[in-house]
């Protein structure tokens, strides 16, 4: 399958990968913009799928390395938490290359709808209470399960899966909001590392519209390091309600 290349198109990517990265890398749900995005270049939604990792592996890596520099994320903590994710991204990305795709918009909006709740019903699960002492994967071995899920899901299909790292971050290990989002960046770029791969070799990834989108997608993670940085964890907490209800609202339209 071939892309055709012009202003409107480089242009398009690159605005909905700015707007992806940013929101990506404070909340989640960016990809509802992309994924959109590659299906009006006429991208079946697995190939769509597939490409949008693309940006997501260089969106994340620009984000954590931005978070690091800021101090705000520690390479102690990331290690531990990639055994149990990475072994989910690759189950979940196995069955999304083979699964139909009719699957992908059941599983997001269930997903969605879940989260939604969730925050509206136990917000510490994505906000613990201000002074709240963080826990090592050691200390809470049952967030590797959450870790896992989340690794799963990610696998499986990119949209929506910030949400799902930031309640298995926050929620299992009680990280602050801006810490979790930094944890995030990078154990969504390990993951996306396996995803990307299995979608490589099975031939779903164009890599001219992926990388094009991916310049767009890299600047707005870093501008959004520095707003979330500055910004009250309160902010960051209804930003990521909001996007949350976004989402939901994306999934069941689309």
């Amino acid at each position: 399958m071939e892309f055709e290349i012009t202003l409107f198109s480089i242009t398009l990517l690159i605005t909905a990968g700015f707007l992806a990265g940013f929101i990506n890398t404070i909340a989640g749900g960016g990809s509802m913009l992309t994924l959109p995005v590659f299906m009006i270049f006429g991208l079946p939604a697995d190939v769509a799928n597939a490409t949008n990792r693309v940006g997501i592996l260089l969106q994340s890596m620009a984000g954590a390395r931005e978070f690091h520099k800021k101090g705000k994320l520690e390479p102690s903590t990331i290690v531990p938490t990639l055994i149990p994710t990475l072994l989910g991204a690759l189950f979940g990305s196995l069955l999304a290359s083979y699964m139909p795709v009719s699957w992908l918009k059941p599983a997001l909006l269930t997903t969605m709808i879940g989260m939604a709740v969730l925050m509206l019903v136990k917000p510490s699960v994505v906000a613990p209470p201000a002074g709240t002492q963080p826990f090592t994967l050691k200390e809470r071995p049952l967030a590797a399960i959450g870790l896992f899920i989340a690794g799963f899901y990610g696998g499986f299909v990119q949209a929506g899966v910030g949400f799902i790292i930031i309640a298995a971050v926050a929620g299992g290990l009680c990280y602050d909001l801006v810490r979790t989002n930094a944890l995030k960046m990078a154990i969504t770029a390990a993951l996306t590392v396996i995803a990307l791969g299995v979608f490589v070799l099975r031939g779903q990834v164009l890599w001219i519209p992926g990388l094009i989108m991916a310049v767009g997608t890299v600047v707005g993670a870093m501008v959004s390091v520095q707003f979330a940085i500055k910004v009250p964890q309160s902010v960051l907490k209804w930003v990521l309600f909001v996007m949350v209800l976004i989402a939901c609202g994306a999934a069941y339209f689309s």
